[in-house]
């Protein structure tokens, strides 16, 4: 599981977050870097967390025209991070961009639809009923399998459908993992490690119920005992 649970140093700095996957230690090989962190530390927080021996999972949503995204990409990859998001809105071309330019040792994932967001949220975004968030997310997965990203990005609740949808190779990473009595927060379509595993996630993606914990090792140890048992039932 130590590759499996990425947890999401969503910090408001670079010293704020490598204590914490400090104090995490060897347990955790994978870690989130979003836009709060990387717009304070830039790349040397990626760097300092390769120098760590840790994976990054570089979270900024792309979204732009074709060249700049594509541009964009090629920066990630000479940084040395394994997974990095692009927004699947932006549209065939930029997909496919952003797959031209990505290195052999960058995988990318489309987002689908963010948790934050549940069917009135995209109601107003798109201007037309929307009765069911994951039908949304299974059209954009579809238009990121077919651009050929490595993977994509949605919520737990939709992922037993996005992963029929991509087929067995590809990622299903799914943010919004809580513990069952955790509140939800900001987020709206929420899950367990268990239940994201059991429809069929590759990697799950852990923020504050780890990073917030007056024991953040215990924490993710909590997840990865979850996770595990999840993935034997399987």
């Amino acid at each position: 599981m130590k590759d499996r649970i990425i947890v999401a140093l969503d910090a408001p700095d670079g010293a704020a977050a490598l204590a914490v996957v400090d104090r995490i230690g060897p347990a955790c090989g994978f870690y989130k870097v979003g836009l709060e962190l990387f717009t304070a530390e830039g790349p040397g927080v990626v760097e300092a967390l390769g120098a760590r021996g840790k994976r990054v999972f570089l979270d900024l949503k792309l979204h732009d025209i074709p060249n700049q995204v594509a541009g964009a990409v090629a920066r990630a990859g000479e940084l040395g991070a394994t997974l990095l998001t692009v927004h699947a809105m932006g549209g065939r071309d930029m997909l496919a961009a952003a797959r031209d330019a990505a290195p052999g040792s960058l995988t990318l994932l489309g987002v689908t639809v963010l948790t934050s967001l549940d069917g009135p949220g995209l109601e107003a975004l798109f201007g037309r009923r929307v009765a069911d968030a994951g039908a949304e997310a299974d059209r954009l997965a579809r238009l990121v399998r077919e651009a050929g990203l490595g993977g994509v990005v949605c919520s737990a609740a939709e992922a037993a459908r996005v992963r029929e949808t991509m087929g067995r190779g590809a990622l299903v990473v799914t943010p919004g993992i809580r513990p069952a009595d955790d509140p939800i927060q900001d987020q709206r379509r929420v899950r367990t490690a268990s239940e994201a595993f059991a429809a069929g996630a590759s990697h799950i993606v852990v923020g504050r119920p780890v990073t917030q914990a007056g024991d953040p090792a215990a924490a993710f140890a909590r997840f990865a005992a979850e996770a595990r048992e999840a993935r034997d039932d399987r």
